[in-house]
Protein backbone atom coordinates (compact mmCIF):
# COMPACT_ATOMS: atom_id res chain seq x y z
CA UNK A 1 0.00 0.00 0.00
CA UNK A 2 1.23 3.57 -0.97
CA UNK A 3 1.36 5.71 1.55
CA UNK A 4 -0.86 9.25 0.59
CA UNK A 5 0.70 11.43 -1.33
CA UNK A 6 3.69 9.69 -1.52
CA UNK A 7 5.65 10.10 -5.06
CA UNK A 8 5.00 8.09 -7.85
CA UNK A 9 7.61 5.09 -9.11
CA UNK A 10 5.94 4.97 -13.29
CA UNK A 11 7.97 6.90 -15.81
CA UNK A 12 4.19 8.84 -16.74
CA UNK A 13 2.89 10.79 -14.63
CA UNK A 14 -1.04 11.03 -14.92
CA UNK A 15 -2.46 14.38 -15.62
CA UNK A 16 -5.27 16.04 -13.94
CA UNK A 17 -8.45 15.51 -15.88
CA UNK A 18 -9.69 19.12 -15.16
CA UNK A 19 -6.39 21.48 -15.62
CA UNK A 20 -4.40 19.21 -16.95
CA UNK A 21 -1.68 19.53 -14.27
CA UNK A 22 0.75 16.80 -13.57
CA UNK A 23 -0.65 14.41 -10.47
CA UNK A 24 2.59 12.31 -8.51
CA UNK A 25 0.76 12.48 -5.42
CA UNK A 26 -0.87 9.14 -4.32
CA UNK A 27 -4.03 9.37 -2.13
CA UNK A 28 -4.74 5.85 -1.96
CA UNK A 29 -4.25 3.22 -3.92
CA UNK A 30 -6.72 0.15 -3.74
CA UNK A 31 -4.75 -1.89 -5.70
CA UNK A 32 -6.08 -4.24 -8.44
CA UNK A 33 -10.39 -4.37 -8.64
CA UNK A 34 -13.29 -5.40 -10.73
CA UNK A 35 -15.43 -3.09 -12.16
CA UNK A 36 -18.38 -2.41 -8.95
CA UNK A 37 -21.47 -2.91 -10.99
CA UNK A 38 -20.31 -5.76 -13.77
CA UNK A 39 -22.19 -8.42 -11.82
CA UNK A 40 -21.11 -11.83 -13.27
CA UNK A 41 -23.93 -13.81 -14.36
CA UNK A 42 -24.10 -17.85 -13.36
CA UNK A 43 -22.95 -19.19 -16.10
CA UNK A 44 -20.26 -17.01 -16.50
CA UNK A 45 -18.63 -18.60 -12.99
CA UNK A 46 -15.77 -20.08 -14.86
CA UNK A 47 -15.08 -16.77 -16.73
CA UNK A 48 -11.96 -14.77 -15.69
CA UNK A 49 -13.24 -10.93 -15.51
CA UNK A 50 -11.39 -7.55 -16.44
CA UNK A 51 -9.60 -5.98 -13.49
CA UNK A 52 -8.52 -2.68 -13.46
CA UNK A 53 -6.10 -0.26 -11.31
CA UNK A 54 -8.00 1.37 -8.40
CA UNK A 55 -5.31 4.44 -7.61
CA UNK A 56 -6.39 7.84 -6.84
CA UNK A 57 -4.31 11.06 -6.78
CA UNK A 58 -4.51 14.38 -6.20
CA UNK A 59 -3.68 17.36 -8.53
CA UNK A 60 -1.61 19.68 -6.25
CA UNK A 61 -3.35 23.14 -8.67
CA UNK A 62 -7.16 22.70 -8.47
CA UNK A 63 -7.04 19.66 -5.40
CA UNK A 64 -9.70 17.51 -7.39
CA UNK A 65 -9.41 13.91 -6.23
CA UNK A 66 -9.59 11.56 -9.22
CA UNK A 67 -8.71 8.19 -10.18
CA UNK A 68 -5.30 7.92 -12.70
CA UNK A 69 -6.90 5.20 -14.97
CA UNK A 70 -9.81 5.77 -16.74
CA UNK A 71 -12.13 2.52 -17.19
CA UNK A 72 -14.65 3.52 -20.56
CA UNK A 73 -17.78 4.78 -19.63
CA UNK A 74 -19.78 2.47 -22.09
CA UNK A 75 -17.72 -0.51 -19.85
CA UNK A 76 -19.65 0.61 -16.95
CA UNK A 77 -22.57 2.48 -17.48
CA UNK A 78 -24.04 -0.31 -20.15
CA UNK A 79 -27.20 -1.09 -21.43
CA UNK A 80 -27.97 -3.70 -18.29
CA UNK A 81 -26.50 -1.52 -16.22
CA UNK A 82 -27.72 -2.84 -12.61
CA UNK A 83 -28.45 0.49 -10.24
CA UNK A 84 -32.09 1.13 -9.83
CA UNK A 85 -32.63 4.08 -7.68
CA UNK A 86 -36.11 3.45 -7.12
CA UNK A 87 -35.18 0.61 -4.64
CA UNK A 88 -34.12 2.67 -1.77
CA UNK A 89 -36.93 3.92 0.11
CA UNK A 90 -34.97 6.37 1.68
CA UNK A 91 -33.87 8.04 -1.12
CA UNK A 92 -37.01 8.08 -2.93
CA UNK A 93 -38.21 10.12 0.36
CA UNK A 94 -35.16 12.30 -0.39
CA UNK A 95 -36.10 12.86 -4.01
CA UNK A 96 -40.24 13.65 -3.09
CA UNK A 97 -39.10 16.18 -0.45
CA UNK A 98 -36.03 17.87 -2.82
CA UNK A 99 -38.70 18.01 -6.43
CA UNK A 100 -41.38 19.52 -3.61
CA UNK A 101 -38.55 22.11 -2.27
CA UNK A 102 -38.06 23.30 -5.90
CA UNK A 103 -41.16 23.71 -6.87
CA UNK A 104 -41.79 26.01 -4.40
CA UNK A 105 -38.69 27.69 -4.57
CA UNK A 106 -38.71 28.25 -8.59
CA UNK A 107 -42.47 28.49 -8.38
CA UNK A 108 -42.45 25.84 -11.26
CA UNK A 109 -45.83 25.07 -12.77
CA UNK A 110 -47.17 23.57 -16.14
CA UNK A 111 -45.35 25.98 -18.19
CA UNK A 112 -41.77 25.10 -16.47
CA UNK A 113 -39.41 22.50 -17.38
CA UNK A 114 -37.52 20.52 -15.07
CA UNK A 115 -34.19 18.25 -16.66
CA UNK A 116 -32.61 15.83 -14.71
CA UNK A 117 -29.06 14.32 -15.87
CA UNK A 118 -28.46 10.25 -15.41
CA UNK A 119 -32.26 10.35 -14.00
CA UNK A 120 -31.82 6.49 -13.73
CA UNK A 121 -35.43 4.87 -13.57
CA UNK A 122 -37.44 8.00 -13.11
CA UNK A 123 -37.13 7.95 -9.50
CA UNK A 124 -37.02 11.70 -8.93
CA UNK A 125 -38.84 13.63 -12.06
CA UNK A 126 -41.63 11.53 -11.20
CA UNK A 127 -42.64 13.48 -8.85
CA UNK A 128 -42.60 16.54 -10.52
CA UNK A 129 -44.44 14.52 -13.60
CA UNK A 130 -47.03 14.07 -10.99
CA UNK A 131 -47.44 17.76 -10.39
CA UNK A 132 -47.89 18.30 -13.83
CA UNK A 133 -45.11 19.70 -14.48
CA UNK A 134 -42.88 18.92 -17.80
CA UNK A 135 -39.90 17.36 -17.27
CA UNK A 136 -36.64 15.24 -19.52
CA UNK A 137 -34.47 13.00 -18.62
CA UNK A 138 -31.32 11.89 -20.04
CA UNK A 139 -29.78 8.80 -18.92
CA UNK A 140 -27.17 6.84 -20.73
CA UNK A 141 -28.32 3.34 -19.64
CA UNK A 142 -31.47 1.47 -21.85
CA UNK A 143 -32.64 -0.71 -19.28
CA UNK A 144 -33.12 1.67 -16.37
CA UNK A 145 -34.13 4.40 -18.64
CA UNK A 146 -36.87 2.12 -19.97
CA UNK A 147 -37.90 2.01 -16.66
CA UNK A 148 -38.83 5.72 -16.65
CA UNK A 149 -40.26 5.53 -19.89
CA UNK A 150 -43.18 3.37 -18.31
CA UNK A 151 -43.95 5.40 -15.54
CA UNK A 152 -44.22 8.57 -17.75
CA UNK A 153 -40.79 9.96 -17.89
CA UNK A 154 -39.71 10.66 -21.03
CA UNK A 155 -35.81 9.94 -21.26
CA UNK A 156 -33.24 10.65 -24.05
CA UNK A 157 -30.91 7.34 -24.18
CA UNK A 158 -27.59 9.49 -24.34
CA UNK A 159 -24.39 9.86 -21.92
CA UNK A 160 -24.42 14.59 -21.37
CA UNK A 161 -22.20 16.86 -22.53
CA UNK A 162 -21.78 19.83 -24.66
CA UNK A 163 -22.80 18.34 -27.65
CA UNK A 164 -26.24 16.92 -26.13
CA UNK A 165 -26.90 20.45 -24.40
CA UNK A 166 -26.31 22.09 -27.81
CA UNK A 167 -28.88 20.24 -29.82
CA UNK A 168 -30.83 20.21 -26.88
CA UNK A 169 -31.15 24.21 -27.05
CA UNK A 170 -31.59 24.10 -30.72
CA UNK A 171 -34.54 22.52 -30.11
CA UNK A 172 -35.82 25.11 -27.80
CA UNK A 173 -35.40 23.60 -24.76
CA UNK A 174 -35.02 26.23 -21.77
CA UNK A 175 -35.14 24.46 -18.50
CA UNK A 176 -36.07 26.42 -15.10
CA UNK A 177 -33.88 23.66 -12.99
CA UNK A 178 -31.72 21.28 -14.29
CA UNK A 179 -30.59 18.94 -11.68
CA UNK A 180 -28.32 15.71 -11.14
CA UNK A 181 -27.46 13.68 -7.88
CA UNK A 182 -24.60 11.78 -7.82
CA UNK A 183 -23.07 11.52 -11.37
CA UNK A 184 -20.51 14.29 -11.42
CA UNK A 185 -17.99 12.35 -10.14
CA UNK A 186 -19.33 9.69 -12.90
CA UNK A 187 -18.28 11.72 -15.86
CA UNK A 188 -14.78 10.90 -17.30
CA UNK A 189 -14.53 14.42 -18.89
CA UNK A 190 -15.91 16.74 -16.60
CA UNK A 191 -15.61 19.72 -18.38
CA UNK A 192 -17.48 18.68 -21.22
CA UNK A 193 -20.15 17.53 -18.44
CA UNK A 194 -20.09 21.58 -16.83
CA UNK A 195 -19.62 23.18 -20.33
CA UNK A 196 -22.68 21.18 -21.45
CA UNK A 197 -24.61 22.60 -18.21
CA UNK A 198 -23.20 26.20 -18.88
CA UNK A 199 -24.67 25.50 -22.66
CA UNK A 200 -28.41 24.78 -21.20
CA UNK A 201 -28.77 27.05 -18.89
CA UNK A 202 -30.11 30.49 -19.49
CA UNK A 203 -31.37 33.84 -17.24
CA UNK A 204 -31.86 32.98 -13.87
CA UNK A 205 -32.05 28.80 -14.41
CA UNK A 206 -30.90 26.84 -11.46
CA UNK A 207 -28.50 23.67 -11.77
CA UNK A 208 -28.55 21.88 -8.39
CA UNK A 209 -26.09 19.10 -8.45
CA UNK A 210 -25.72 16.02 -5.16
CA UNK A 211 -22.65 14.10 -4.51
CA UNK A 212 -20.97 12.54 -1.33
CA UNK A 213 -18.30 15.18 0.00
CA UNK A 214 -14.74 14.55 -0.08
CA UNK A 215 -14.26 16.23 3.81
CA UNK A 216 -16.57 13.38 4.92
CA UNK A 217 -15.26 10.54 2.73
CA UNK A 218 -11.57 11.66 4.38
CA UNK A 219 -12.59 12.46 8.05
CA UNK A 220 -14.74 8.96 7.93
CA UNK A 221 -12.67 6.59 6.14
CA UNK A 222 -15.41 6.57 3.47
CA UNK A 223 -12.61 4.49 1.06
CA UNK A 224 -15.34 2.01 -0.67
CA UNK A 225 -16.94 5.06 -1.99
CA UNK A 226 -14.11 4.91 -4.25
CA UNK A 227 -14.43 2.59 -7.40
CA UNK A 228 -14.19 2.97 -10.96
CA UNK A 229 -17.38 4.32 -12.05
CA UNK A 230 -16.86 7.50 -9.68
CA UNK A 231 -13.91 9.08 -11.76
CA UNK A 232 -13.59 12.49 -9.06
CA UNK A 233 -14.25 12.97 -5.64
CA UNK A 234 -15.25 16.20 -4.99
CA UNK A 235 -14.99 19.33 -2.52
CA UNK A 236 -16.59 22.28 -3.05
CA UNK A 237 -12.93 24.21 -3.71
CA UNK A 238 -11.96 21.78 -6.49
CA UNK A 239 -16.33 22.07 -8.35
CA UNK A 240 -16.50 25.64 -7.72
CA UNK A 241 -12.97 25.88 -9.65
CA UNK A 242 -14.54 23.44 -12.82
CA UNK A 243 -17.58 25.91 -12.68
CA UNK A 244 -15.72 28.96 -12.51
CA UNK A 245 -13.69 27.66 -16.11
CA UNK A 246 -17.27 27.60 -17.76
CA UNK A 247 -19.16 30.70 -16.83
CA UNK A 248 -21.11 29.12 -13.46
CA UNK A 249 -21.32 30.68 -9.83
CA UNK A 250 -21.98 28.84 -6.81
CA UNK A 251 -24.59 30.95 -4.93
CA UNK A 252 -25.47 27.85 -2.38
CA UNK A 253 -24.23 24.84 -0.44
CA UNK A 254 -26.62 22.39 1.53
CA UNK A 255 -24.81 19.98 3.73
CA UNK A 256 -26.60 16.45 3.20
CA UNK A 257 -27.00 13.09 5.43
CA UNK A 258 -27.08 11.22 2.31
CA UNK A 259 -24.42 8.73 1.11
CA UNK A 260 -22.38 9.60 4.37
CA UNK A 261 -22.37 13.03 3.56
CA UNK A 262 -23.34 14.74 1.18
CA UNK A 263 -23.11 18.36 -0.86
CA UNK A 264 -25.72 19.83 -2.66
CA UNK A 265 -25.08 22.49 -4.54
CA UNK A 266 -26.73 25.75 -6.14
CA UNK A 267 -25.36 27.21 -9.32
CA UNK A 268 -26.22 29.57 -12.01
CA UNK A 269 -24.66 32.18 -14.57
CA UNK A 270 -22.16 34.05 -13.22
CA UNK A 271 -25.13 37.36 -13.95
CA UNK A 272 -28.05 35.54 -12.57
CA UNK A 273 -30.04 37.29 -10.07
CA UNK A 274 -29.62 34.61 -7.07
CA UNK A 275 -27.09 35.95 -4.52
CA UNK A 276 -24.99 34.07 -2.77
CA UNK A 277 -26.35 32.23 0.64
CA UNK A 278 -24.54 31.48 4.13
CA UNK A 279 -24.21 28.30 3.38
CA UNK A 280 -21.09 28.60 0.70
CA UNK A 281 -18.85 30.36 2.96
CA UNK A 282 -19.63 27.86 5.69
CA UNK A 283 -18.25 24.77 3.63
CA UNK A 284 -15.50 26.96 1.89
CA UNK A 285 -14.43 27.57 5.76
CA UNK A 286 -14.79 23.60 6.73
CA UNK A 287 -12.74 22.57 3.62
CA UNK A 288 -10.02 25.36 4.79
CA UNK A 289 -9.97 24.21 8.11
CA UNK A 290 -9.51 20.71 7.00
CA UNK A 291 -6.95 22.36 4.85
CA UNK A 292 -7.86 20.81 1.52
CA UNK A 293 -6.37 23.41 -0.46
CA UNK A 294 -2.96 21.80 0.62
CA UNK A 295 -1.39 18.01 0.78
CA UNK A 296 -1.49 18.25 4.23
CA UNK A 297 -5.19 17.41 4.02
CA UNK A 298 -4.94 14.34 2.08
CA UNK A 299 -2.02 12.99 4.24
CA UNK A 300 -2.41 9.76 6.35
CA UNK A 301 -5.99 8.49 4.60
CA UNK A 302 -3.82 5.40 3.88
CA UNK A 303 -3.09 3.73 7.09
CA UNK A 304 -6.40 4.79 8.06
CA UNK A 305 -7.93 2.61 5.19
CA UNK A 306 -5.51 -0.57 6.12
CA UNK A 307 -7.02 -0.08 9.73
CA UNK A 308 -10.65 -0.63 8.57
CA UNK A 309 -9.35 -3.45 6.32
CA UNK A 310 -7.42 -5.58 9.13
CA UNK A 311 -10.79 -4.44 11.43
CA UNK A 312 -12.89 -6.23 9.24
CA UNK A 313 -10.63 -9.38 8.37
CA UNK A 314 -10.25 -9.83 12.45
CA UNK A 315 -14.08 -10.41 12.70
CA UNK A 316 -14.25 -11.91 9.81
CA UNK A 317 -11.66 -14.72 10.73
CA UNK A 318 -13.41 -14.87 14.57
CA UNK A 319 -16.40 -16.05 13.03
CA UNK A 320 -15.36 -18.90 11.12
CA UNK A 321 -13.19 -20.11 13.61
CA UNK A 322 -16.33 -19.94 15.49
CA UNK A 323 -18.78 -21.83 13.26
CA UNK A 324 -20.19 -18.44 13.06
CA UNK A 325 -22.70 -17.70 9.40
CA UNK A 326 -22.10 -14.35 8.08
CA UNK A 327 -23.96 -12.97 5.30
CA UNK A 328 -23.99 -9.64 3.41
CA UNK A 329 -26.68 -7.41 2.95
CA UNK A 330 -27.06 -4.61 -0.15
CA UNK A 331 -24.73 -5.95 -3.44
CA UNK A 332 -24.02 -2.09 -3.84
CA UNK A 333 -20.82 -0.81 -5.73
CA UNK A 334 -19.45 0.52 -2.35
CA UNK A 335 -19.66 -3.00 -0.80
CA UNK A 336 -17.67 -4.62 -3.70
CA UNK A 337 -14.64 -2.32 -2.91
CA UNK A 338 -14.47 -3.17 0.39
CA UNK A 339 -14.65 -7.12 -0.51
CA UNK A 340 -12.12 -6.60 -3.47
CA UNK A 341 -9.96 -4.73 -1.63
CA UNK A 342 -10.05 -7.05 2.06
CA UNK A 343 -9.99 -10.17 -0.63
CA UNK A 344 -13.28 -11.36 1.03
CA UNK A 345 -14.76 -14.23 -0.55
CA UNK A 346 -17.57 -16.98 -0.12
CA UNK A 347 -15.26 -18.75 2.59
CA UNK A 348 -15.80 -15.57 4.39
CA UNK A 349 -19.15 -13.98 3.37
CA UNK A 350 -21.22 -16.84 2.81
CA UNK A 351 -23.60 -14.99 0.14
CA UNK A 352 -25.04 -11.50 -0.06
CA UNK A 353 -29.03 -10.32 -0.79
CA UNK A 354 -30.24 -7.86 -2.52
CA UNK A 355 -33.68 -6.19 -3.41
CA UNK A 356 -32.74 -5.67 -7.10
CA UNK A 357 -33.84 -8.78 -8.98
CA UNK A 358 -31.36 -7.45 -11.79
CA UNK A 359 -28.65 -8.36 -9.03
CA UNK A 360 -29.89 -11.71 -7.88
CA UNK A 361 -28.91 -14.93 -9.10
CA UNK A 362 -24.98 -13.09 -10.14
CA UNK A 363 -22.17 -13.48 -8.46
CA UNK A 364 -20.46 -10.04 -6.94
CA UNK A 365 -17.70 -8.99 -8.92
CA UNK A 366 -14.13 -9.52 -7.56
CA UNK A 367 -15.01 -11.46 -4.80
CA UNK A 368 -17.13 -13.97 -6.57
CA UNK A 369 -20.00 -14.13 -3.79
CA UNK A 370 -23.70 -15.31 -4.67
CA UNK A 371 -26.53 -12.63 -4.58
CA UNK A 372 -29.50 -13.84 -3.02
CA UNK A 373 -32.93 -12.45 -2.86
CA UNK A 374 -33.87 -10.66 0.74
CA UNK A 375 -36.11 -13.58 1.68
CA UNK A 376 -32.85 -15.89 1.48
CA UNK A 377 -32.08 -13.94 4.95
CA UNK A 378 -35.02 -15.57 6.54
CA UNK A 379 -34.61 -18.89 5.10
CA UNK A 380 -31.14 -19.35 6.10
CA UNK A 381 -30.73 -17.02 9.47
CA UNK A 382 -27.30 -15.74 9.41
CA UNK A 383 -25.38 -15.57 12.87
CA UNK A 384 -24.24 -11.72 11.47
CA UNK A 385 -25.26 -9.60 8.29
CA UNK A 386 -22.85 -7.21 7.19
CA UNK A 387 -24.80 -4.22 6.08
CA UNK A 388 -22.44 -3.24 2.77
CA UNK A 389 -24.53 0.28 2.05
CA UNK A 390 -23.44 1.26 5.58
CA UNK A 391 -25.22 4.46 4.56
CA UNK A 392 -28.55 2.58 5.04
CA UNK A 393 -27.87 0.97 8.06
CA UNK A 394 -31.00 2.24 9.92
CA UNK A 395 -33.35 1.36 6.92
CA UNK A 396 -32.05 -2.13 6.64
CA UNK A 397 -32.15 -2.78 10.69
CA UNK A 398 -35.66 -1.74 10.21
CA UNK A 399 -36.47 -3.59 7.31
CA UNK A 400 -34.79 -7.11 8.99
CA UNK A 401 -36.53 -6.19 12.55
CA UNK A 402 -37.81 -9.87 12.43
CA UNK A 403 -34.18 -11.26 12.10
CA UNK A 404 -32.81 -9.28 14.70
CA UNK A 405 -35.59 -10.54 17.19
CA UNK A 406 -34.26 -13.79 16.30
CA UNK A 407 -30.99 -13.22 17.48
CA UNK A 408 -29.04 -11.92 13.79
CA UNK A 409 -26.50 -8.80 14.49
CA UNK A 410 -25.70 -6.30 12.30
CA UNK A 411 -22.25 -5.50 11.04
CA UNK A 412 -20.77 -2.16 9.36
CA UNK A 413 -17.14 -2.49 8.68
CA UNK A 414 -16.75 1.85 7.62
CA UNK A 415 -14.89 3.44 9.26
CA UNK A 416 -14.81 0.73 11.90
CA UNK A 417 -16.10 -2.76 12.35
CA UNK A 418 -18.99 -2.36 14.80
CA UNK A 419 -22.00 -4.86 15.89
CA UNK A 420 -25.54 -3.41 16.28
CA UNK A 421 -26.83 -6.20 18.54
Amino acid sequence: MLDAMQENTVTTTPKCRHCGSDMPMTFVDLGLSAVANSYVPMDKAGEPEAKYTLHTRVCPNCWLVQVDEDVPADKIFTSDYAYFSSFSDSWLDHARRYAEMMTKKLALGPDSLVVEIASNDGYLLKNFVAAGIPVLGVEPSGSVAAAAEKIGVPTIVEFFGEKLAKRLSDEGKRPDLICSANVLAHVPDINDFVAGVATLLTGDAVYTVEFPHLLRLIKEVQFDTIYHEHYSYLSLLAVEKVFADKGLRVFDVQELPTHGGSLRVYACRKDARWTEQPGVAKVRADEAAAKLDSEEGYQGFAEKVQAVRDGLLQFLNSAKVQGKTVAAYGAAAKGNTLLNYCQVGPDLIAYCVDRNPAKQNTLLPGSRIPVHDVDHLRKAQPDFVLILPWNLKAEVIRQLADLRKGGTRFVTAVPETTITV
